[in-house]
């Protein structure tokens, strides 16, 4: 449980806003721009932001980079307002909101502009009452807990993938979020952009295009949570900075590089995207596998899914990214360099009125954000994330045990094997429990 602190609401922060812009000058006078004149969209209806981790993928979320979509980033946003930056590395979380306060002393015409704080405690910054989301670019063994701490103290989530490390912490994320009624987009933006072509190519599959479903290469093999051993005896004094980061996960000494990959998560960064558009391919009336083995999953209906390249060369050309799914009519892959079929007809007929269409988003932030007003759905919600996640962890876990399992998609659990449904969670740190 979070420990609240009780902060100013959005109207004291309005306030506090327009004091710290008028205090720069006097007479105080607050630009026009501050207030919504000149087509700038006023405070109060901004969404207010708060990002955890500032390196690498987060930190191009909020300055932009070729993978955001958005030239600037989220600090582009005219509906956005960038209220506190987190990371464990003072370097990085100091230079951060220094930048964003540049920023908008530059937007709003006002020097010395400073709304944007830096944090070394999330749950500092998650106790503030006048942050509406947050977006979570942390260390992997972070994104579930930390989704889960944020859902509860009343923030919406946007978390970079993988977005949970065991199939226990994703099924706990989706409990949360809906048990907290808020809003969580997957980092897993390929359902949104590279002009909707995963999207065209699960319509098609879901329309019976390629006929019976028969089969699906993933492009990407299994990954899953391994542990590391523990410290028997940590130092007596932990550096704060590296246990912050550490977090969750178990023990081990600092001054190694903070790669996630050392905490034995396998190849599941890119392996989310992967099996995100399996799934969104298979579709909701597939409740999960009921086989899985090292390198496959069998659905009740006999749809194998390979943790594997296509054999296939037809569909050489379409880049990263996506499956091919073979039908007993045809086949077809995607990538985020364009959709491919055999019979390339397949491609060329329009879908109908009486075909299945799919959710429809073309800006992945700009649909999280919308949802944040809206209240509605977004496009990766929680519990279609926990489905894509789960494909992947699961073949993590036959992975380790090198056997074929039987699985339980309704109980989410593995029949009548302890071993495997031990590898569904792991023993973290205290005082980090969900």
């Amino acid at each position: 449980m979070i420990k609240r602190k009780r902060l100013i609401g959005r109207r004291g922060f309005l306030r506090s806003t327009a004091a710290a812009l008028g205090a720069v000058a006097t007479p105080q006078v607050i630009p026009a721009s501050a207030l919504g004149a000149g087509g700038v969209t006023p405070p109060s209806e901004r969404i207010t932001m708060g990002w955890v981790g500032v390196g690498g993928q987060s930190g191009g979320h909020l300055f932009g980079t070729h993978w955001t979509y958005l030239p600037g980033g989220y600090l582009a946003r005219p509906d956005v307002q960038v209220l506190g930056v987190c990371d464990v590395v003072p370097e990085r979380r100091e230079s951060a909101a220094r930048r964003v306060n540049e920023h908008y002393a530059a937007r709003y015409g006002r020097e010395g502009y400073r709304a944007c704080t830096a944090y070394f405690d999330f749950i500092e910054m998650f106790a503030r009452d006048d942050i509406d989301a947050v977006l979570l670019g942390t260390a992997v063994h972070w994104h579930a807990l930390m989704s889960i701490m944020a859902a509860e103290a009343g923030k919406d989530v946007y978390v970079e993938k993988p977005t949970a490390v065991t199939l226990a912490e994703s099924r706990a994320v989706a409990r949360a979020v809906a048990r907290y009624g808020r809003v969580y987009q997957a980092g897993t933006q390929q359902r949104s952009e590279y002009g909707g072509v995963f999207r065209r190519a699960c319509e098609l599959v879901r329309s019976g295009r390629i006929g019976k479903l028969e089969r699906v290469y993933a492009n990407h093999q299994g990954g899953g949570f391994r542990p590391i051993p523990h410290a028997s005896h940590p130092p007596a004094a932990i550096d704060p900075a590296w246990d912050r980061w550490l977090g969750p996960a178990p023990y081990f000494p600092g001054g190694v590089p903070m790669d996630p990959h050392r905490l034995g998560f396998g190849g599941i960064n890119w392996g989310q995207h992967y099996f995100d558009i399996v799934d969104w391919g298979l579709g909701p009336e597939r409740a999960g596998p009921v086989e899985v083995g090292p390198r496959h999953f069998q659905y009740a209906d006999g749809v194998v899914v390979h943790a594997e390249n296509s054999p296939y060369a037809f569909g050489k050309s379409v880049g990263p990214g996506g499956p091919c799914f073979v039908g007993s009519d045809g086949k077809i892959a995607v990538g985020r360099n364009g959709i491919a079929a055999d019979p390339p007809g397949l491609l060329d007929e329009p879908l109908g009125t009486n075909d299945v269409r799919l959710y429809y988003s073309t800006s992945h932030s700009g649909n999280f954000l919308d949802c944040v007003k809206t209240r509605k759905q977004p496009i990766c919600d929680a519990e279609s994330t926990h489905r894509s996640v789960s494909l992947m962890l699961l073949g993590g876990v036959a992975m380790q045990l090198n056997r074929t399992l039987r699985w339980d998609p309704i109980q989410e659990e593995f029949i009548d094997d302890d071993q495997a449904n031990r590898l569904r969670s792991y023993a973290t740190r205290e005082p980090w429990r969900i």
